[in-house]
């Protein structure tokens, strides 16, 4: 049997129990109206007796022809209960509770949308600028004994610092703030659709698992849904030699038709 036909059997049984017991409920009820039979305990019956509330006098009095006290109105009979008395109300306490927590909700998504809007005040962490190290030890971190680099992830700036020696003049990164101290700061997120990319060692490049974008260890587009290279962010040198990381300042550039570095250089990572 096919898993459609064992479904069809399994609610047609469903229904013939159903059906069955609603029948044996209906049958059961149905001699309700038949009379009572047994024996009736006389001490339950004392004992109700005794507990039965006395007849009031009034109708005796009244059968012989004499005047009963008038009839009491209930509403100006009824006691008069103040406030502070009667307490709150059903209907007060849940519109009280609605009230509450519509205001709470109110109260929550107000002070996280001043936390999102909110100027940091404080310089360092992403959005500000982040001081990376000297950038001369910087260059020693990337570099591998066997010539080939290594991307070093900055987590604060979610950045890959990698090296560019020389000028970027004649590449697509022309006239652009993007190198300083022969290094270049690649954020870490895919222009596709935003998933980390992560460094391929084997490759030398950066590829996306999500949706198989590539790029080089430049950042420059080599293959994949992506719409152009790796964004990248400003970068300088202070007095101190200190690489100086504007995460503020994020730099976009279309896909290069020349490139700066050879890709792939080895087997791909995904």
């Amino acid at each position: 049997m096919t898993t459609t036909q064992i479904l069809i059997v399994a609610f047609a049984a469903i229904g013939v129990v159903a059906t069955l017991a609603i029948l044996s409920v209906a049958y059961r009820r149905g001699g309700q109206d038949a009379p009572v039979v047994g024996k009736v305990d006389r001490r339950a019956m004392r004992r109700d007796r005794a507990a039965a509330p006395k007849a009031s006098p009034e109708p005796a009095a009244m059968a012989h022809g004499e005047e009963g006290p008038p009839p009491v109105d209930p509403l100006q009979a009824r006691a008069v209960v103040d406030e502070a008395t009667f307490g709150v109300t059903r209907r007060q306490f849940f519109n009280r509770g609605i009230l509450g927590i519509f205001g709470l909700f109110l109260a929550q998504f107000g002070i996280a949308s001043l936390a999102f809007m909110w100027p940091k005040l404080k310089p360092g962490g992403f959005g500000s600028k982040v001081a990376a190290g000297t950038a001369s030890d910087l260059l020693d971190q990337v570099f591998l004994p066997d010539g080939r680099i290594t991307p070093l992830f900055v987590p604060a700036a979610q950045t890959y610092l990698v090296p560019f020696p020389g000028d970027p003049a004649g590449s697509s990164f022309a006239g652009l703030p993007v190198v300083a101290g022969g290094l270049m700061a690649l954020w870490q997120r895919c222009v596709h659709l935003g998933c980390r990319v992560p460094q391929c060692d084997a490759s030398q490049g950066f590829e996306c698992p999500c949706h198989g974008s590539r790029y080089n260890y430049h950042g420059e587009y080599e293959g994949g849904p992506a719409p152009r290279n790796l964004d990248r962010f400003v970068v300088a040198v202070d007095d101190s030699g200190q690489l100086i990381i504007d995460t503020g300042s994020i730099i976009q550039t279309a896909r290069a038709s020349v490139k700066t570095i050879q890709y792939p250089q080895g087997p791909s990572c995904i």
